[in-house]
């Protein structure tokens, strides 16, 4: 019997009478929609507990699953933060990013994938239990296919950006501190997310760069770094004197502190790099701690000076090549006397010009 009969039995629609005053049901017919509806609860009430055991069953599932879930992908990154700590102190913890840029990309990465199993565990667990209610959802996931395709569209940098984001962080391309050049804009890291990248630049300019936008990037803080000097010297000064004192520099730099901390290989005398007719270039290099090379490049520089000038070798440029030019002759722009310049010399008297002829008689 169907709850619309029931409804009609328990309430039947009073009929006026003759006289206008309305019937009152008897106690039979009150008896008799009892009944009906008594026996309506019994033959759904089964349907109903099944529907609320599956519904509870399905949300109880759920939420395990996505406690389960979220602890383990915690765990994971836990342990990645204490295997990148163990290797600190060590030959290979120095060539690794340091602990807190660990931190934040394990952080970021517990996040994302944290967020993508709720979404996709509470998502199923929804569209589980508007099935149970028996509710077709073949318009529901049609209208949601084409909604997602044209938000695809509309907002397909929005997309761009965010994916892009999650494989830069995925795949530890750069981190907060780190000195980078991404094309569009150069600078040190100071923030990472996951559809914008903030870089302050060298004159404290602060860039926001669009994950998307970043075709290429280069990181110079990750391994290592090349500490390059070149200095020029006289094309006749003794090689041998000039490596002996470069060497010199470079051991006793080597052996210094803080020098010795910053320096991740000996400082090396490669040699000349090119020889002109009044000069010699003669290039020192060294590997160093990733974003001090150019620390490193002005201390070698500030004390090569000093070593040439306590040796007497002189570096070209500048003032020492004026020294060594020989005096100017002060009567190298005065012009020899010419001839011409005496109006009654025979030169002069015969450049002058004819007079005209006369030729009035």
């Amino acid at each position: 019997m169907s709850l619309s009969a029931v409804l009609s039995a328990a309430d039947p629609s009073p009929t006026p009478s003759e006289s206008g005053t309305p019937v009152v049901p008897s106690l039979k017919d009150a008896h008799e929609s009892a009944t009906n509806a008594a026996g309506w609860v019994e033959e759904n009430w089964s349907t109903w507990l099944a529907i609320g055991l599956r519904v509870l069953l399905i949300v109880v599932i759920a939420v395990v699953l996505r406690v389960v879930v979220r602890r383990a992908i915690t765990k994971l990154v836990d342990r990645m933060s204490r295997t990148g700590q163990a290797v600190d102190g060590t030959a290979l913890g120095g060539l690794l990013v340091n602990a807190e840029r660990r931190r934040q990309r394990s952080q970021a990465i517990g996040s994302v994938l944290r967020s993508v199993a709720s979404f996709l565990i509470l998502g199923t667990a929804a569209l589980m239990v508007l099935g149970t209610f028996q509710i077709n959802l073949a318009p529901l996931l049609a209208s949601a296919g084409v909604a997602g395709v044209a938000i695809g569209f509309g907002a397909r940098n929005l997309v761009t950006d965010f994916l892009s984001g999650v494989f830069m962080i995925l795949e530890d391309q750069y981190g907060v501190g780190d000195s980078v050049d991404a094309g569009v804009a150069s600078g040190e890291v100071i923030e990472v997310g996951l559809r914008v990248t903030k870089l302050r630049g060298d004159n404290g300019e602060i860039w926001y760069v669009r994950n998307g936008e970043v075709k290429r990037i280069g990181n110079l803080s990750q391994g290592w770094a090349t500490a390059n000097v070149d200095v020029t010297v006289r094309s006749d000064e003794d090689l041998d004197r000039v490596k002996a004192t470069l060497t010199e520099v470079a051991e006793r730099t080597s052996k210094e502190e803080p020098w010795n901390e910053l320096l991740w290989s000996p400082v090396e005398v490669l040699g000349l790099d090119s020889v002109l007719l009044d000069s010699m270039v003669v290039r020192v290099s060294a590997k160093t701690m990733p974003g001090k090379s150019l620390t490193v490049e002005r201390e070698l520089r500030w004390r090569i000076k000093r070593a040439f000038d306590a040796s007497g070798i002189r570096i070209v440029g500048g003032a020492t090549a004026l020294e060594d030019a020989p005096p100017a002759d002060p009567t190298a722009g005065v012009a020899a006397p010419s001839a011409y310049a005496s109006t009654v010399s025979p030169q002069s008297m015969a450049a002058s010009p004819l007079p005209p002829p006369n030729i009035t008689k």
